[in-house]
């Protein structure tokens, strides 16, 4: 494959698409979505607002419409709602029916059920709401309402957006006002997208980074038109990819730009890469805008550790860039990376090393000493990169193959189709159009 160019668009960002779909069906008329994220877990989570008296359809043009309750307007279900292997679908709409007079019954695929739900458990019991679980606080479980629930102020003792947005989405219908005090920030789209609905929230910075955030409670909802931004954990195969490869240049159309996930565009550009924002511009209360990148100089850098937590998925494809790059890159802080689909850290050394990069593990991350530009060998004949059942090592290998010599061959390409079913005809696209 050549340069790419032309324009592309990634699928839509997933934790947006549950947010539009829930707080769609709290707004009173019709909330309008495009982009959304049309996989299994959204799905569940638009089967469970149905079930509690939402009207929510598709157009052909792939348009969703939903017209909601109103904010304690929820409906009893009439039969348990099954949440397929979605924890934020559970999570957030146990959060949902806190603060209603209902009773619901959740129920999981095997996966889920063997998730422990205490840590939203303990939080909503607090606001009233009673729960009776599986043994270990696990589903199937069923949950009780509380009317009127009281209003709390709640320290998260885990860093969870998850358990964060369940507190905060029980207050919605709760009278007063609920509080959540987050020590290490995550993921901001709730409050972002609650604000933009028409929640009174409010979020205050203490001096040592704390949040905390004070919702009031018994909030209006105005339906919305909400194009659901790209995911950028997606985008940033494609920015690496125009990045690394001679003569490229590429527009990544409608790319969400959350600061609490989108570090690594910020890392790139430190390192030399041009990635230009174009028409940028606020969607359901989220940054967005359409990113134009080159083919670029790329020169090593040590990453500053403070911003693992916004683009800790992003690293894979990083670790690629950094190949490329003239110089040096350290990166540290990545003990995280060790226990996700993968042990990344060991996976992406060894596959690098086999690609032709000369690379160095450390306990908590890779040093990375790049070819300046050059490409890289690719993979010896008959030798296959080990993705190990990782969809992110998988494309990350992908792309490190577009700026090799000899193409990098990988052992399994069947989990990019788990997250990312449209990756390999993307690439296709974008590399024809610049032939």
């Amino acid at each position: 494959m050549g340069a790419l160019s032309g324009k592309i668009r990634v699928p839509g960002d997933k934790s947006i698409s549950h947010r539009s779909i829930m707080l769609g069906a709290l707004a009173v008329g019709e909330t309008k979505v495009t982009g959304l994220l049309e996989g299994e877990d959204v799905l569940s989570t638009a089967a469970a607002m149905r079930a509690m008296g939402a009207t929510i359809t598709r157009s052909d043009s792939g348009e969703w419409s939903i017209h909601g309750v109103g904010v304690g307007g929820l409906l009893q279900p009439q039969q348990a709602l099954d949440m397929g292997n979605s924890g934020t679908s559970t999570r957030l709409l146990m959060g949902l029916v806190a603060s209603h007079a209902i009773t619901a019954t959740f129920v999981g695929d095997a996966s889920l059920s063997k998730r422990p739900m205490g840590r939203v458990i303990d939080p909503l019991s607090l606001m009233g709401a009673e729960f009776t679980p599986s043994p270990g606080g696990r589903l199937p479980l069923t949950m009780r309402g509380a009317f009127p629930a009281v209003p709390i102020s709640y320290r998260l003792p885990v860093a969870s957006a998850q358990v964060k947005s369940a507190v905060l989405l029980a207050g919605l219908n709760t009278p007063g006002i609920t509080t959540v005090i987050e020590p290490i920030p995550t993921r901001d789209h709730s409050e972002r997208m609650l604000k933009g609905f028409g929640a009174e929230l409010e979020v205050e910075i203490e001096a040592d980074g704390t949040r905390v955030i004070r919702l009031r409670g018994e909030a209006e909802f105005r339906p919305q038109t909400i194009v659901v931004p790209g995911d950028p954990s997606s985008a940033a195969f494609f920015v690496v990819a125009a990045l690394i490869v001679p003569g490229s240049e590429l527009i990544i159309e409608n790319v969400g730009l959350n600061p609490t996930r989108a570090a690594l565009f910020g890392v790139l550009r430190q390192m030399g890469g041009q990635i230009e924002e174009l028409d940028r511009r606020e969607v359901g209360g989220e940054p967005v805008a359409d990113l134009r990148v080159r083919h670029s100089a790329l020169k090593g850098i040590a990453v500053d550790p403070a911003v693992v937590p916004s683009m800790v998925d992003e690293f894979p494809v990083l670790f690629v860039a950094a190949a490329l790059a003239e110089g040096r890159t350290v990166t540290t802080g990545l003990e995280e990376l060790r226990v996700k689909e993968s042990d990344r850290i060991t996976v992406m050394r060894v596959a690098l090393e086999l690609a032709g990069a000369r690379v160095t593990e450390t306990e908590d991350g890779l040093i990375i000493d790049g070819t300046g530009g050059d490409p890289l060998a690719g993979t010896p004949e008959g030798a296959e990169v080990a993705t190990h059942l990782d969809h992110r090592i998988a494309m990350s290998m992908a792309v490190a193959g577009l700026a090799s010599r000899s193409g990098v061959a990988i052992d399994d390409t069947r989990p990019i189709a788990t997250s990312f079913p449209v990756f390999e005809s993307l690439l296709e696209t974008a590399s024809t159009a610049a032939a």
